[in-house]
């Protein structure tokens, strides 16, 4: 079974060159192991879902103007995630305000062609299918 994600989750992006953490607003009024519990509704950009570094993806606009004013050489600008659509696919039997859980094995992609995934669920206590 997957572990259920919390506050202060790590984050990895493919196209980003740093990890990064999970925020999550005590709104849904759940919590596990002492921190609040996040759904897959938790995905907005800068308040959710905080920046990985630099990215390093071609289908960003500044990294691709960045890397065209370089002659061609990959040159990688800070990460600013852009990420519209909730995780999926949580944990679809166990509902969080009105919303499946988010679950360790749940990814989330971002418009600049990055899949961002759990590396560690802020909790190894409480897991959820």
């Amino acid at each position: 079974m997957a572990n259920q994600v919390c506050h202060g989750a790590v984050l990895q992006c493919t196209f980003g060159m740093a990890p990064s953490t999970l925020v999550v607003l005590p709104l849904h009024k759940v919590m596990t192991s002492f921190v609040p519990a996040a759904n897959i509704m938790d995905h907005k950009p800068m308040v959710n879902i905080m920046p990985f570094g630099m990215c390093q993806s071609l289908a960003n606009p500044t990294v691709q103007a960045a890397t065209a004013a370089a002659f061609g050489v990959l040159t990688p600008m800070p990460c600013i995630p852009n990420t519209p659509a909730p995780w999926v696919p949580g944990a679809i039997t166990n509902l969080l305000d009105n919303q499946p859980a988010l679950n360790d094995t749940s990814k989330l992609n971002c418009v600049w062609a990055g899949v961002i995934s759990v590396n560690y669920a802020g909790q190894a206590t409480h897991q959820i299918p």
